[in-house]
């Protein structure tokens, strides 16, 4: 495939550049607003549960529902900004966005909060693929890596940066409706983020035929499974017994059927996903450490918050602060990892990787002896290296994975792996959370040994993404061997 087919000409220099790095601009604010959401609500939980009455699994369901309905419809999205135009996807998505934003903060009942966040993350979904779909189109060569390298910061700090934002608005708003104003700060945002978006993000060029159909078998298949496979892992807490897991091999057989729609339907018309895509190693094993990484990177956050909040008694401002030096550690190195990644490519990642593990090893040393007090203090060191790390894995991963991905599918390859990341970050939450509350019980309540336990596992899931970036590189050094 060829990597620089696209639908729209790149021009660097004079009025045209700078409009492409403003609407990379928009489209980074938007990312961030959406991908903040994920995190940011966690905070709030016991400000909701006091406001709206709300059950455990009512409140289960504004935290998990969100990434159940981001995670399916990535793809479709990807493809319909592919197929209908990367602007009007954006803009419909950022301006649904915004909308249910302002109906969660002025809901009225557990349930009322549930459909806005279940609608608010759909419109997530829609608007994070035609980030990723729209630095395709615009960039090229090391100008696209830096684009990533943004993206790639972007990703990290909102990641880190939601517990500390959301500790900040719920002290500002105050106990009983600070937690209205996590979701009512996207309103100003969401209504720039529409307007800057229409005027800066380019059209899909006119006279380019519209050949594109939008698979509505491949969606449903797609839908299924991906809802399927998420479902059990997202309600972990709440559905008791061992059935729910049933329906992971379920989602999975929904996920083979789809392959192989997919492969038939791509010999006739354009599918909704490209499977081709899967023969690029770059791609394929990409989206592996994604979503292994993912898995491992996302699960930190949750085991850390309740381990200060719950365990040691610190506040959410607090718990939101110790994790400030990892996020300024990410968004440093992501710049750098962006501009660098062309040079040193896989191996790149690898190191990130190493360095992340590290960091985390170096988290449990400290925390050896169980201390009690200051512990943020103690793991700030730890941290700033892991966040390291992390910038050079998130964004580097990113600009490799989707190097070789011909513009016209960037939307839904750009789609196809964030669903990977989003299952990879629900598996890991399950995996690594179930492991922290058994060792939790087990030791009697000792939310440090919990916590170090917990995070070890964290750490040899990340292992597994060093695993495959180091069967990357060994492989792209046998073909250059090879050619040589």
């Amino acid at each position: 495939m060829n990597t620089d087919r696209s639908s729209a000409p790149v021009v660097t220099g004079g009025p045209d550049d700078r409009r492409r790095w403003k609407a990379l601009s928009v489209g980074l604010v938007a990312a961030f607003m959406t991908l903040l959401d994920v995190s940011i609500v966690n905070v709030a939980v016991p400000s909701i549960d006091r406001a709206l009455h709300a059950t455990p699994s009512d409140l289960q369901w504004v935290l998990s529902g969100y990434a159940l309905t981001f995670g399916l419809v990535l793809v479709p999205a990807g493809r319909f900004g592919d197929a209908r135009g990367r602007r009007a996807a954006f803009v419909v998505g950022v301006a649904l966005f915004t909308v249910t934003s302002a109906l969660a903060g002025l809901a009225r009942s557990p349930e009322w909060l549930v459909v806005a966040r279940l609608v608010q993350g759909a419109a997530a979904g829609v608007v994070n693929p035609q980030v990723s779909g729209m630095i395709q189109q615009l960039f090229r060569g090391a100008e696209r890596g830096r684009a990533f390298g943004l993206l790639g910061a972007t990703i990290g700090i909102s990641t880190a940066v939601g517990p500390l934002l959301g500790g900040l608005l719920i002290q500002l708003g105050g106990e009983e409706h600070g937690w209205r104003w996590v979701f009512f700060v996207n309103i100003p945002v969401g209504i720039l983020a529409v307007v800057l978006g229409w005027r800066l993000i380019p059209a899909r060029p006119e006279g380019q035929p519209d050949r594109h159909r939008l698979d509505p078998v491949g969606v449903l298949l797609l839908g299924v499974g991906v809802t399927l496979v998420l479902l059990p892992l997202v309600q972990r807490e709440q559905w008791r017994g061992a059935g729910k897991w049933a329906l992971i091999p379920a989602g999975l057989l929904f996920l083979a059927g789809f392959a192989l729609w997919e492969r038939w339907y791509g010999r006739h018309r354009t599918p909704l996903f490209d499977l081709r895509l899967f023969r690029m190693r770059s791609y394929t094993l990409g989206s592996l450490i994604g979503l292994v990484y993912f898995a491992g990177f996302t699960a930190i956050f949750f085991i850390f918050t309740l381990y200060l909040q719950v365990g040691l008694g610190y506040s959410a401002l607090v718990a939101g602060l110790a994790i400030t030096p990892f996020a300024l550690g990410s968004a440093a190195a992501s710049a750098v990892g962006g501009r660098v990644v062309t040079r040193y490519g896989r191996p790149l990642v690898a190191a990130g990787l190493l360095v992340v593990i590290l960091g985390l090893l170096a988290t449990v040393w400290v925390l050896r002896d169980e201390p009690r007090h200051s512990v943020p203090l103690l793991l700030a060191v730890p941290f700033l290296l892991a966040g390291l790390g992390s910038g050079l894995v998130i964004a580097p991963n990113q600009t490799l994975t989707l190097s070789e991905v011909p513009v016209p599918q960037a939307g839904s390859g750009a789609g196809m792996l964030q669903t990977g990341q989003r299952i990879g970050s629900a598996a890991g939450i399950a995996a690594v959370g179930a492991l922290f509350f058994s060792t939790l019980a087990d030791s009697r309540g000792d939310f440090t040994v919990a916590y170090r336990h917990s995070l070890l596992l964290a750490v040899a899931i990340i292992a597994l993404a060093l695993v495959a970036a180091l069967v990357d590189v060994v492989a792209g050094r046998n073909r250059s061997d090879s050619s040589s």
